[in-house]
């Protein structure tokens, strides 16, 4: 899916052929079915899987780094930016990641059957509420093959069938991937159509997808805000937000400043095309002339450039990157080596900053004061909120989920790092004894 999605998306419901729209609906039957086999299914059953399935990865690893370097090679002749070629980018070493993290996946609970709660009322009916398979889930994503995987494995383990819509960008790597997962199942005796694609059926398949309502139990976007904001506004089948990363750093006046430089540059470099890198720093008048030129500095090494207000562009080196900032940069998830900064009075100026352009998807403080960070994470209304931290640690793996299918910035159902817990439902189970009800 491209950004050109969100002026397209009325003209391509209109015009999708009606074989588009039945073969989407057939794939989506098929995974209807496909779920029940794992609506009884053991822990062992799964985690069996898992297992086989991160073996049939890594052991397609050449097969799957050349169907990447193909997408590779089309991005960088279509002007892709370096950013979103980096999460296109499979090596054998991510390869082996993503397939440890099946393996980390089969380690954890089974949320399949957790009790939320229980209790016996006075009339001696015995009631539970337990954690169910969504059923099938959809998902619908740009230029990121690791998610394919993420998406099948964190299905698999919460029971759940998938339907897989990756774009064009990475469309060699994920046929190749789901291909390989499809046949790793059949192996272990599931359903191959526990993992389907449609990329085949191009927008008109996603749009399909997004009509699916009664076949297709919950649909997941992630990807850019274009994205995003298409699929919840044109789709019947119920959505679960995921948003963009316009990411903050605060670093507060009693900030220690030797903590705050490993955790900016950690949290703005280490990864630029992903949503939770930063893009906006602020920082305490009262450290600016200190922090500052020392940070610009060592972000200029790094290829940083510099959007920043008046009183940063004063104190960067002149060998920095630097030019001013406006509304725009504020409101913008680079994805880059580009960094908005701006000098606030205190935290009131800070937490206002936040409240005004925030996407509501992780901000950070550094700071050594109590009534500071506790005020910083009471008043910040976004998914994740990091103290003395960075803001690269909200993502399902790094926060003990295994994996995450995405990270939600909504308030209802599911918030931050969606693992397994956040693919099941709910279902109350009543037993009596010949009750009937006055």
């Amino acid at each position: 899916m491209t950004a050109s999605l969100d002026t397209q998306v009325q003209d391509t419901a209109a015009a999708a052929q009606v074989d588009v729209a039945s073969e989407v609906r057939a794939v989506a039957q098929r995974a209807k079915v496909a779920s029940r086999a794992l609506a009884t299914a053991t822990r062992a059953t799964k985690d069996a899987a898992l297992q086989a399935l991160a073996d049939a990865l890594v052991a397609a690893t050449d097969e799957i780094v050349a169907a990447n370097a193909l997408d590779l090679a089309r991005g960088r002749e279509n002007g892709t930016s370096a950013g979103l070629l980096d999460r296109l980018a499979l090596t054998p070493e991510r390869i082996v990641g993503i397939a440890d993290a099946l393996r980390e996946l089969a380690g954890l609970p089974d949320p399949v059957g957790e009790v939320v709660r229980g209790s016996t009322l006075p009339n001696g009916l015995r009631l539970r509420q337990v954690r169910v398979p969504m059923g099938v889930v959809g998902m619908i994503y740009e230029a990121r093959p690791n998610v394919t995987v993420d998406a099948a494995g964190l299905a698999l383990k919460s029971g759940n069938a998938v339907i897989l819509r990756g774009g064009t960008a990475a469309a060699e790597s994920n046929a190749v991937i789901v291909d390989v997962l499809s046949r790793a199942l059949v192996a272990q005796r599931l359903p191959g159509d526990l993992v389907q694609s449609i990329d085949a059926y191009g927008r008109e398949g996603a749009v399909a997808l997004m009509h699916a309502r009664g076949l297709v139990d919950v649909l997941v976007p992630r990807g850019g805000a274009d994205l995003i904001r298409t699929v919840v506004r044109e789709s019947t089948v119920p959505v679960v937000e995921t948003g963009v990363g316009n990411v903050h750093l605060y670093v507060d006046e009693s900030a220690d400043l030797a903590v705050a430089m490993p955790i900016l540059l950690n949290a703005k470099t280490q990864r630029v095309g992903v949503c939770n890198a930063l893009e906006t720093l602020l920082v305490h008048q009262a450290v600016a002339d200190e922090f500052l030129p020392v940070a610009i500095a060592a972000l200029a090494d790094e290829g940083v450039t510099i959007h920043g207000d008046e009183t940063t562009l004063a104190l960067a080196p002149d060998e920095a990157d630097a030019v001013p900032a406006t509304d725009e940069d504020w409101a913008t998830e680079y994805l880059s080596l580009d960094l908005a900064v701006r000098v606030v009075e205190d935290l009131d100026e800070a937490l206002e900053h936040i409240r005004t352009w925030s996407s509501g998807h992780t901000e950070a403080i550094v700071t050594r004061d109590l009534a500071a960070s506790e005020r910083f994470v009471a008043e910040v209304d976004s998914a994740a909120v990091m103290v003395n931290a960075s803001t690269r640690f909200t993502d399902g793996g790094q926060l003990g989920l295994g994996a995450e299918i995405g990270i939600s910035t909504q308030k209802l159902h599911a918030r931050g790092p969606m693992g397994l817990a956040e693919l099941t439902t709910t279902k109350w189970i009543v037993h009596g004894d010949g009750h009937v009800r006055p």
